[in-house]
């Protein structure tokens, strides 16, 4: 425990002192084991219902459950909901009472960093940061992720010949005659089907950005997105043998023209279910990488399709079935929702820097109380280049870097970043400046880099960007005199031209600490791969030009904290009136079908989504309104002067004596025609920095993580902990 003691008895660490004794050392203690309590039953409490949740959809497919899930159904006729009301209990409820309960830790149990004292890593920590596969389809994939994926695989692999044991019983499937065969073949489609639906029960909830459920794991959605791609790949599989065995019965029987267009009232509605596969396929086929590099622009707009996916997907299966994704779906809407109302405004870009490499830093105007951290992600629209386009880009700025602002690094690399760039140019010659629409901040919540003692940061190209976040953090902790720093920092570059380390003077090291390196020991490795030799006279790296910066003008429009560091509890608030609302109508919509004696299967499906939509605005529509008017009458602004001179620090215009003109670039060691070679890295490291663990961050193309994750997994002393950061969408 550390002390600091003040001449005034004003110090931030006073309550500390009283823990030695004394009733408010009584009633301290008190009050943290409380809430170490509550914060733990509320852990266990998630845990509990969603093991509850899992073993109840592993035993499903036995005759057992079987027959206890159609008794308790009989039970339930009577009431409000029907014969609904125990599969949404099921397999809705869990989800949503997750998400809930995840909400209120969030909002009563932040995460809090001890700034003077670093906190032991959690043994188990390694299942996530260990790499235990470098290469192949799944590129670099943990000991934990190899567990989902083993667990994921035994499901399918026990649920599909389950199910057929329960629903064929005429006896062994050697040799069926026509007949038999008709009937496997229908009950295999439809147990494919029924298993491709759990898939995609999962497959929804790493698509919410904001998603409570990915907040409570500290799972950031760059992660995320690559389980929904693993889970996008197994579904629509599954989802596509599910619908080309049905369509072989059809061919088979002669009947495939009458029953594609077939739209029963009651059972399964073929119709709508060959319009969702359809638009599942697209999205699918479009995802893949050839096309999604090539033709970005024709995988998003192609994606957007997931509406009609999973509308006409309720209208195939009804309300029951529908039931074990609706909660997914629900949790999605309501992101989607609160994404909508936060990007409506468009926001300031203070300035921007043209770099001689083609690079282009925006800076972004934001509220003073809004912060954020390493490695946290912002999507920009900005509507001069498109309407409908959303990319994604890492903060490059530190939150202690200035009040107002945030700064966005992005390199040209494509059609919208050149015509981006272009926009810049443009602006400049009348001042009146572009507006971007912003969703974020998103990203990681913990401060996962400063647990280590020492700390590798590995980048390629553009992926330098989000370790400028993380200098300029450890920067300004450094100038603050914070104890928890890492030790010892390398940072391992490699670009293809010497016109690209530019980018290494957006940080003017002594403008932000005078004396950095007797608090930090920090390296740097450039490495430029297609020259064999310094062509830059006197070490200037910048042939390309000079950096250049605009100054825009503005209209006193910022970003709004809503979503990605938005306050939890508000948020917990809109989640509540949210599924309130949705229950209470699914009650109301059931009641009115039951009264009028209406059974109709797809229009029970319809009805659900419509409830999902209408309690979201009507319930939770004015929750954000308050929020909203709260954020606004509690946010903190600056004045254009007090902006102007924030932003004007960006520049590194605070000097400090002889060291005043160093920046990151003349620190650095530049090898010139050659890749780096990590085995020689990590060996000499190991040797110099002793047996303490150390973290690797990596950012950059596949390959490049593929050969970080090699030699991280081959070295066992000391460990080093394996972290990607990427945006491979």
């Amino acid at each position: 425990m550390y002390f600091q003691t003040s001449m005034e008895g004003n110090s931030p660490w006073e309550p500390f002192l009283a823990e030695d004794g004394g009733d408010d050392g009584l009633l301290f203690r008190s009050a943290q084991c409380l809430k170490v309590c509550l914060s733990c039953s509320l852990k266990l409490l998630m845990v509990a219902i969603f093991l509850t949740w899992v073993v109840f959809v592993f035993l499903l497919p036995t005759d057992f459950m079987g027959k206890l899930l159609a008794k308790w159904i009989s039970m339930t006729n009577t009431t409000v909901y029907g014969s609904s009301g125990v599969p949404f209990l099921l397999f809705s409820a869990p989800v949503l009472a997750i998400a809930l309960l995840g909400a209120a830790y969030l909002a009563f149990f932040p995460t809090e960093y001890n700034e003077r004292k670093k906190k032991r890593l959690p043994s188990f920590r390694v299942l996530w940061t260990h790499p235990v596969i470098v290469k192949g389809p799944l590129g670099v994939v943990s000991a934990a992720e190899l567990i989902g994926i083993i667990a994921f695989a035994a499901y399918i692999l026990w649920a599909l010949p389950a199910y057929m044991i329960r629903d064929y019983t005429s006896g062994p499937f050697l040799a069926p005659s026509g007949t038999d065969l008709v009937h496997f073949g229908r009950c295999f489609s439809r147990r494919l089907g029924a298993v491709g639906f759990f898939c995609v029960a999962f497959l929804l909830i790493p698509t919410a950005r904001g998603s409570i459920l990915l907040r409570v794991l500290d799972i950031p959605f760059e992660h995320a997105i690559r389980y929904h791609k693993w889970l996008g790949h197994v579904t629509l599989i599954l989802l596509t043998l599910h619908g080309l065995v049905v369509i072989l019965i059809w061919i088979a029987q002669g009947t495939l023209q009458a029953k594609i267009i077939l739209w029963q009232t009651d059972g399964i509605a073929h119709c709508p279910g060959a319009v969702s596969l359809l638009a599942g396929l697209l999205m699918w086929l479009t995802s893949l990488s050839p096309v999604r590099r090539k033709r970005f622009e024709l995988f998003y707009y192609t994606h957007q399709l997931y509406a009609v996916f999973i509308i006409f997907a309720a209208l195939h299966v009804g309300i029951n079935l529908f039931y074990i994704i609706a909660g997914s779906v629900f949790l999605f809407i309501m992101d989607r929702f609160l994404r909508f109302w936060q990007s409506r405004t468009t926001v300031d870009v203070l300035s921007a820097k043209c770099f001689p490499c083609g690079a282009v830093e925006l800076t972004l105007s934001k509220p003073k109380n809004m912060t954020y951290n390493p490695l946290n992600f912002v999507f920009l629209q900005v509507r001069e280049v498109s309407w409908f386009q959303w990319h994604p880009f890492s903060v490059s700025s530190s939150s202690l870097d200035g009040r107002s602002h945030l700064t966005v690094l992005i390199k040209v690399a494509g059609k919208w970043t050149q015509k981006l760039r272009d926009e810049i140019l443009n602006a400049r010659n009348h001042a009146s400046g572009i507006r971007a629409a912003v969703e974020g901040p998103y990203g990681y919540r913990s401060l996962y880099h400063l647990q280590y003692e020492n700390l590798i940061l590995v980048a390629g190209g553009s992926g330098i960007s989000p370790f400028f976040s993380i200098l300029k953090d450890m920067l300004h902790g450094a100038k603050e005199e914070k104890y928890c720093l890492p030790k010892k920092i390398l940072l391992v570059w490699s670009v293809k031209r010497s016109e690209d380390l530019s980018l290494l003077s957006e940080i003017n090291v002594t403008s932000i600490c005078a004396f950095p390196l007797k608090v930090l020991d920090i390296e740097i490795q450039a490495y430029v791969t297609r020259e064999s030799g310094n062509l830059q006279e006197g070490g200037n790296c910048n042939s390309g030009g000079e950096i250049v910066r605009y100054i825009f003008s503005t209209r006193g429009s910022s970003m709004s904290t809503m979503v990605g560091s938005g306050n939890m509890k508000w948020l917990g608030i809109y989640m509540f009136f949210s599924i309130f609302g949705f229950v209470a109508l699914e009650g109301v919509a059931e009641l009115v079908l039951g009264k009028l004696n209406i059974s109709n299967s797809w229009l029970n499906g319809l009805l659900c989504i419509i409830c999902m939509l209408a309690s979201i605005i009507l319930f939770g529509g004015p929750v954000i309104m308050l929020w909203r008017l709260w954020e606004s009458s509690g946010l903190e602004f600056v004045d254009d002067d007090e902006q102007q001179e924030d932003v004007a620090g960006l520049n590194g215009s605070t000097q400090y004596g002889e060291d005043a003109s160093k920046d990151l670039l003349s620190l650095a060691s530049i090898h010139y025609g050659r890749r780096p070679n990590y085995k020689e890295i990590f060996s000499s490291i190991s040797e110099k920095w002793g047996n303490v663990d150390v973290g690797v961050v990596v950012c950059g193309p596949p390959g490049l993580e593929a050969s970080v994750a090699a030699h991280c997994k081959s070295i066992r002393n000391p460990v080093f902990h394996f972290h990607s950061y990427s945006f491979e969408f």
